[in-house]
């Protein structure tokens, strides 16, 4: 369940449906591999809220009758120019409670540290303290935690897309071994293998942020004061159990 980062946005894939692989499909056919017969479904859509992940997939989710859920949700509320952090908890609290008493397993997650990214840096604190809140829901409801932002792994550019919001294939497997790590699951995936980062001169850096600003940035902006997303057309890649392989 969630947004953009459980739909898989970054982790590109055109044989998969909305051209995205992702940490999801990589955790859902390794627990396949380990149990032959396991199914998964995945609800999330890039770009969505909170408000609309509750609204749109709990229930959805619930009626599965799944033993194990996931829940990424909040980081596009805390990217809008105004936000109300306690009113977003409150509402998260509500949606993992309602999930907790399916007597499913529930995995939630911490955001990344923006610091590193100009555009973000400024939202710092908005992630701090809306992370510590998903934390201490966490804890109140006994569900399992991935803290993303204190996974440094990611400081390393090439986990991440050109867009610099979502990660690349490398970081999307990445969070696949933190997912299946904090479920306790002994697995067989390991990171992928990376080509050594460019040596960059100064005038090239300038062009490839001049072109992340031209070809990310402004669009995404526009969107957001559009009030419109890139997930509008889209529907959830698994809205049925499914069987996953690798």
């Amino acid at each position: 369940m969630g947004d953009s980062f459980t739909e898989g946005v970054g982790d590109h894939d055109p044989q998969r449906p909305n051209g995205v692989r992702g940490w999801a499909d990589r955790v859902a056919a390794e627990l396949a591999r380990l149990e032959p017969g396991a199914e998964y479904a995945n609800l999330a859509i890039r770009g969505r809220k909170l408000e609309p992940i509750v609204a749109e997939q709990v229930e959805p989710a619930l009626a599965l009758d799944p033993d194990l859920i996931t829940l990424y949700a909040g980081g596009n509320d805390i990217l809008r120019p105004k936000v109300d952090i306690d009113a977003l908890l409150s509402t998260y609290d509500a949606a993992v409670a309602r999930l907790t008493e399916s007597g499913a397993r529930l995995v939630l997650f911490t955001a990344h540290d923006p610091g590193g990214w100009p555009l973000f840096s400024a939202l710092r604190g908005r992630f701090a303290i809306y992370n510590e809140g998903v934390r201490e829901i966490a804890d109140r409801h006994g569900a399992t935690i991935v803290d993303f932002w204190r996974i440094d792994d990611y400081r390393d550019v090439r986990l991440w897309d050109f867009d610099r919001l979502h990660m690349s294939a490398a970081g999307h497997q990445r969070m696949a071994i933190a997912v299946l790590d904090a479920l306790g699951v002994e697995h067989g995936l390991r990171p992928l293998e990376q080509a050594p980062l460019p040596d960059l001169s100064p005038a090239r850096r300038r062009a490839e942020n001049r072109r992340w600003i031209r070809e990310f940035a402004v669009p995404w902006i526009g969107r957001r004061l559009r009030g419109t997303s890139s997930g509008d057309d889209l529907s959830p890649r698994f809205p049925e159990m499914t069987a996953l392989g690798a």
